[in-house]
């Protein structure tokens, strides 16, 4: 079946996204036409939103710099992409085709592939679509891909890994589960202390767009089955980024996984490991020292590519 290409003529808003995302709670109306969630086998639609020509707002790099810990330069955070492609990737997983709820889907896994610092000037061309739908032990797993693009140059590319539990199937393997740890090979001490405010998701959401009820409030959050806001794993990405003691090779694949989720507020522990073959591993933990040791929040891994 040929993918339908649709041409966004500017970025969606995601605060009137997230409300369309959160009509299938409202009892009955995922049978609404409209509606996402409603089909009753799932399958991505064949669609890919593309947006041309976009250009980055120095205030909101500047304000996203600042809560993360990136410094200012002539290129892009490695991570910061990500803000840009985030409202497109609401606008597909409200689409009436899309056969999730956007509300109750978890980030698992994220990796990102720059071949190149994008330039803060640069014009970027971005596309988004959903792929990789498998059968995961407690629900489905499937990517949200993001591409950007500067003319016709592949630069930088994201694949997110969602999970959305529901009926399992027991036959999926550890082989295609993508709720596997990377780095595991390489050991991290964690040292840096960090404080996290519990307006942290909040101020996130004001830069990233991301409005998720789960990193605003706690109020919110319990209605949604967390004691309390969460940060956003992305924000958690960007700050062990940052904290690391070295720059970032030019090309590279950055790899996370999003373990326990950072409620807020807390204090967590980071540290990271440079080993022998310029491979990094880093891990973000929290700082308490229960039965099972401390919980683990995030573990990634940078491999520089050639």
């Amino acid at each position: 079946m040929p993918v339908s290409n649709r041409e966004l003529k500017s970025s969606p808003n995601t605060l009137a996204l997230y409300g369309r995302a959160a009509l299938p709670l409202v009892p009955g109306a995922s049978r609404l036409p409209f509606v996402a969630g409603g089909s009753g086998t799932p399958r991505l639609p064949d669609l890919t939103l593309n947006l041309r020509g976009v250009t980055v707002e120095r205030d909101r790099l500047d304000r996203y710099a600042e809560l993360t810990g990136f410094r200012p330069g002539d290129a892009l955070p490695v991570t910061y992409p990500f803000l840009i492609g985030f409202p497109l990737h609401m606008a597909l997983m409200t689409d009436r085709r899309f056969p999730f709820a956007a509300v109750g889907l978890v980030h698992l896994h994220n990796r990102i592939v720059q071949t190149r610092p994008i330039g803060v000037d640069e014009p970027l061309d971005v596309r988004v679509r959903a792929e990789a739908l498998e059968p995961h032990p407690k629900g489905h797993v499937f990517d949200l891909v993001t591409e950007v693009r500067v003319g016709s140059e592949l630069v930088w590319t994201d694949i997110a890994t969602i999970f959305r539990r529901g009926k399992g199937d027991a036959a999926a393997t550890a082989a295609t589960d993508p709720t596997r740890v990377v780095g595991r090979d390489l050991p991290v001490t964690v040292g840096a202390r960090w404080e996290l405010e519990g307006d942290l998701g909040r101020r996130y959401a004001a830069v990233s767009g991301d409005v998720n009820p789960i990193h605003l409030h706690p109020l919110t959050a319990k209605a949604l089955g967390f004691p309390r806001a969460i940060a956003h794993g992305m924000w958690t990405k960007a700050r062990a980024i940052a904290a690391l003691p070295v720059e970032l090779p030019d090309a590279v694949t950055v790899d996370v996984r999003f373990q326990r989720p950072v409620l807020l507020p807390t204090t967590v522990r980071f540290g990271s490991t440079l080993a022998d073959d310029d491979r990094i591993a880093f891990l973000l933990q929290g700082d308490d020292d229960g039965p099972k040791g401390p919980t683990p929040h995030l573990r990634g891994l940078i491999v520089p590519r050639a």
